[in-house]
């Protein structure tokens, strides 16, 4: 049997339920079912009250992780590259987190190549992250908007665009008596009502508008009655990085059921009952590099509303046919920061979203599982877990081919030629 492919990768704790998180256990978990895959991982993102090296149950030797703080630090990925001798290094999330291994590339790179997994929302073309795109061998994208990006800024560096996905055996449609047995379980959701539901997952913070959404939420019960339809928020409602959803409930005198708020960690086997549960998904963020509480929905046949801005606007519609309501931003403000000069921020207005839920609201129950069930069709067929892991395993072996690692190593320089003028 040949030797296995041994890869280190840095993102947040793969175990995690961030996005990054699940996207990563999603490839690595994929990649070591077929046979031929190594893993270790710095698990970063999260606090950690054992610093020990853990060895997955499942999967024994063949993936442990190492609990660090923040990403980690040169001299982990020192250690590790001496000591573990990896194939291939494997990053993900935004590049604000990453100068300092960059900085390191000309140690990593002699012996192993670096592949980014990139994640970036919007426009304009961030020219400032190409001395960090050309860092890489590989650059995967997440997104027709990233991989343009990437592209553009940086031609030289091979790209391969690799979406996110979810797995469909747990978001699929689940059947009337399911979804009638979690009602009579769930005390506020009662099996007999016909309110419209409405559901939104994601981390309370500043660009995905929690604060904004209840607002405007209110002003549409208070058009069609406060008992015809209610919104699910499953969060943290004190996050520190968001606003006190709790408070704001408190200020518009909506605490009768109107919002609900679900604030338990729950398995993902529950979080697709949920998705079967209501009529639809919202998310209206000002940023979004994918947006994966709206796959998830759309995978359980569950149609969705949505801002047309970073990977959403790619979930919602093929180009021809909607699986929800898109919302056209009504802004596009540049705001940046001293890591990122510049970057559009897209807002959606109050009558475009007000106009989104009555839309949304009037369809008859059999319209809105049309809709769902025809978003469910597209993203089996370009969003599937299956896909996902294939083009992982069929990138890894492209780059392990192609770009060698230690005593094969090929395609990397450690010098250029340039022309003075």
């Amino acid at each position: 049997m040949s030797k296995k492919i041994k890869i280190l990768t840095l993102s947040d704790h793969p175990l995690s339920p961030s996005g990054v998180g699940t996207q990563t256990r999603y490839m690595i978990e994929g990649l070591l079912a077929t046979g031929n895959y190594q893993f270790i991982s710095l698990g970063g993102a999260i606090k950690h009250h054992d610093y020990s090296p853990q060895a997955t149950e499942e999967h024994g030797d063949d993936w442990v992780i190492y609990p660090v703080d923040g990403y980690g630090t040169p001299d982990h990925v020192r250690s590790l590259m001496t000591n573990e001798k990896p194939d291939i290094v494997w990053f993900m999330t935004d590049p604000r987190f990453w100068p300092w291994l960059w900085m390191i590339e000309n140690e990593i790179r002699p012996h192993a190549p670096m592949v980014y997994y990139h994640v970036w929302d919007n426009y304009p073309y961030p020219n400032f992250n190409k001395k960090f795109y050309d860092s890489n061998d590989v650059i995967c994208t997440i997104s027709k908007v990233t991989d343009d990006i990437v592209r553009t800024v940086s031609p030289e560096v091979e790209c391969i665009r690799i979406p996110h996905a979810v797995p469909n055996e747990i978001f699929q449609p689940l059947g009337k008596e399911f979804v009638q047995e979690y009602k009579e379980k769930h005390e506020l959701l009662k099996p007999d009502d016909d309110k419209v539901l409405f559901f939104w997952n994601n981390r309370n913070a500043r660009r995905k508008q929690s604060g904004t959404l209840i607002h405007w939420f209110k002003e549409f019960l208070d058009e069609v009655g406060h008992d015809k339809a209610s919104l699910i928020m499953h969060t943290d409602p004190k996050d520190p990085h968001g606003q006190d959803l709790e408070a704001i409930m408190q200020n518009l005198d909506i605490m009768s059921g109107q919002i609900l708020l679900s604030t338990m960690k729950v398995e993902p086997q529950e979080l697709a009952m949920i998705y079967n549960v209501v009529d639809c998904t919202i998310n209206i963020s000002d940023a979004e590099g994918f947006g994966l509480s709206t796959l998830e929905s759309l995978n359980c046949g569950t149609p969705i509303i949505a801002t047309l801005t970073g990977g959403l606007q790619e979930q919602i519609t093929d180009g021809k046919n909607w699986f929800g309501v898109g919302l056209e931003p009504s802004s596009k403000a540049i705001i940046g920061s001293q890591d990122v000069p510049y970057i559009y921020e897209d807002r959606v207005s109050k009558e475009d979203f007000l106009s989104a839920l009555r839309k949304m609201y009037n369809m008859t129950k059999t319209e809105r599982e049309e809709l769902g069930s025809k978003g469910r069709e597209y993203v089996l067929k370009n969003y599937s877990h299956e896909g996902y892991v294939k083009q992982w395993d069929d990138t890894m072996n492209h780059i392990h081919e192609n770009y060698g690692s230690w005593s094969t190593r090929k395609n990397y320089k450690t010098w250029s030629i340039k022309e003075i003028q």
